[in-house]
């Protein structure tokens, strides 16, 4: 993003598709409704007259809280080049900001992967930087779905997990969308690397990336995949149950990744101790804690297969990653042995696609 002046807002994106594909979908009203709009909103109403002079007009409606509806008439469309219209908030909160012009453009080009597309998104006419400003977010996830609707690659264009495949939060993000049938890039990389220290100042993975949006941390990037796409939800649907669902996470969070992994998985996957053998001090440290942690979770199963409620949800997918590695170790094995409720869950657990598909690589 690049700001003219103070008034105007110009985004630019690298489509991998033909000019006329992209440019149909800004003007064909059966298409508009398929991806405009920020993610996590829905088009509730879309009136839309594409020819010069005629009007649109927009409602759309996020997951929470009150709608949005813009209006305005086009003031050129010129295929596949060029179309532009003017923008008008309604409401009484947005009403009152003035109208603006939008204009985008399309050029075609030729690269080794084919036919790519660049769309340059010119808002102009704001009366004051805080205002354009307030529309950067909004027009960067509304291009992300237009490049979801048009590029071949799909979201995978836009969105990307990065980090290593060992990694159990890494795993956690990679099943949620499996879970949700979302295509992604995933590169590789250790933690501390150039590509992860881009995004997170603590070097830590997963990292992850929807166009120009960078987040990490792996219950921020969940949250965020289960507002911005469809079905199934993975976060628990009620008040009492989300409590319980945030409960199960902290746990795992703030108490069993540092029993479990750092204390206790790492001491074998990554010997420190006297001529590269694991460290038994620490490891005979950290089984009791683990111990109690399966025993808490075993109760929390009882009779069903998911922490909370009926479904899969976030608390699930932190925790199914990291009993997996427990059950190639000894001591961790035999605890599992245990907690049949932890075992019949994994076991569940186990047998799902998105289990399957982001098994890490053994050895």
């Amino acid at each position: 993003m690049t700001a003219r002046d103070t008034s105007d807002l110009t985004i630019t994106r690298t489509i991998r598709a033909p000019r006329q594909k992209v440019f149909d979908a800004f003007v064909k009203p059966e298409l508009v409704r398929q991806w405009f709009g920020a993610r996590g909103f829905t088009i509730t109403q879309a009136d839309i007259d594409p020819r010069v002079g005629g009007r649109y007009r927009m409602t759309m409606q996020p997951r929470t809280g009150e709608p949005y509806t813009v209006v305005g008439q086009y003031r050129e469309i010129t295929s596949p080049e060029r179309v532009s219209f003017t923008w008008k908030w309604e409401g009484e909160s947005m009403g009152a900001l003035p109208e603006t012009l939008v204009t985008v453009t399309f050029s075609e080009r030729h690269a080794d992967d084919g036919v790519e597309t660049e769309v340059k998104l010119l808002h102009s006419g704001f009366p004051a930087a805080p205002i354009r400003d307030a529309h950067v977010q909004g027009w960067n996830s509304t291009l992300n779905r237009l490049i979801d609707a048009t590029d071949s690659r799909g979201t995978a264009a836009t969105l990307k997990v990065i980090g290593s495949p060992r990694s159990s939060y890494v795993r956690s993000v990679r099943m949620a969308l499996a879970e949700k049938d979302v295509a992604y890039t995933f590169d590789q990389a250790l933690p501390h690397s150039a590509d992860v220290n881009a995004i997170c100042p603590f070097g830590r993975v997963p990292a992850f990336r929807d166009g120009d949006l960078a987040l990490y941390e792996t219950s921020a990037i969940i949250r965020y995949l289960d507002e911005s796409f469809g079905a199934p939800s993975l976060i628990a649907g009620t008040i009492e149950k989300r409590a319980m669902m945030e409960q199960w996470t902290s746990l795992y969070n703030s108490h069993c990744y540092d029993a479990m992994v750092r204390r206790y998985l790492l001491q074998y996957i990554f010997p420190k101790g006297a001529n590269g053998t694991p460290d038994r001090a620490i490891i005979d440290g950290a089984v009791p804690d683990i111990e109690q942690q399966l025993g808490v979770f075993d109760r929390a199963y009882g009779a069903r297969n998911v922490l909370v409620g009926e479904t899969l949800t976030l608390s699930d997918l932190l925790l199914a990653p990291t009993v997996f590695y427990l059950g190639l170790f000894p001591e961790s094995k035999a605890l599992l042995a245990k907690v049949p409720n932890v075992m019949r869950a994994h076991a569940w657990i186990a047998q799902r696609e998105s289990f399957k598909t982001t098994m890490p690589p053994m050895g």
